[in-house]
């Protein structure tokens, strides 16, 4: 079973600043991590794997400093990293992404699954699975939280929903995105982080890609009208009484007057 897992690192989101004079997002210039959601797809994919053999690979979107998070996925025990990596990928959109990981995907060749987390902490879209799935026309499952069954070509996944959960079966190949509720992720052992370091990361261009600039990085749909820094949240509001049932009380009449409940 070949199983790809698309990964993104992300910048520390504390460090993170608005410089609303230049209308733009400045990001910290720190390494940066792998975004945590992805986390559980990589531990997915091992799992996954572990059980039914093949091979278990990461692939970004990034540039030279995503080596860092790709590395950290193969001290887990992931056999290879691809970076896809070009001036011309800057600054795209969530659709612009998706479209360059169809054309590494397509680069690579055959694979069974594709897995990723369920958004990435930085841009919250929640698109690039979506997009992947749509340039390959291939079934999908968004915000998986179990794999109940891989086999004889197809996968049944539970998919979480407002009211529980559905279940789903996909033909293989198809697009999977993960929720935390799926599994723990490992930590890397000295060993596999020694291992880590030794290993070849493939890199990628748009060259490389047969990608000429035409809808991605600064070519891409999105366009930043304005960027401000989120409001303070309102000050909270402290309610007070005597007894547990006097609270209860008053919680519920400001909950009503309010026309919460």
């Amino acid at each position: 079973m070949k199983i790809v897992v698309l990964v993104k690192q992300v910048p520390e989101i504390a460090l993170i600043k608005v410089d609303e004079a230049a209308n733009e997002v400045v990001l910290p210039q720190g390494p940066g991590t792998v975004n945590p959601h992805d986390e559980f797809a990589v531990e997915e994919g091992l799992r996954l794997k572990e059980k039914f053999g093949g091979e278990c690979l990461v692939m970004s979107v990034g540039n030279q400093r995503t080596e860092s998070a790709l590395r950290n996925c193969m001290a887990l025990g992931v056999n290879d990293a691809y970076l896809l990596c070009d001036e011309k990928f800057e600054k795209s959109d969530p659709q612009a992404v998706g479209r360059i990981l169809v054309a590494g995907l397509k680069k690579l060749g055959e694979f069974d699954l594709v897995l990723a987390g369920r958004q990435a902490v930085d841009s919250d879209s929640a698109q690039v699975p979506g997009v992947v799935a749509a340039g390959f026309d291939m079934p999908q499952a968004m915000f998986v939280k179990k794999f109940e069954a891989v086999d004889d070509g197809k996968a049944i996944v539970h998919r979480i929903t407002e009211e529980g959960f559905d279940v789903v079966e996909l033909a293989l190949p198809a697009v999977v995105s993960v929720v935390k509720e799926i599994n723990e992720p490992r930590l890397p052992s000295l060993k596999g982080k020694m291992a880590a370091k030794k290993k070849q990361i493939t890199t990628w261009s748009a060259a490389d890609l047969d990608l000429d600039g035409s809808g991605i990085g600064v070519n891409s749909g999105t366009r930043v009208e304005k960027v401000a820094t989120p409001p303070p949240r309102p000050q909270g509001e402290f309610i007070e009484g005597e007894t547990p049932d006097e609270l209860a009380d008053k919680l519920f009449a400001k909950l009503r007057d309010n026309q919460i409940i």
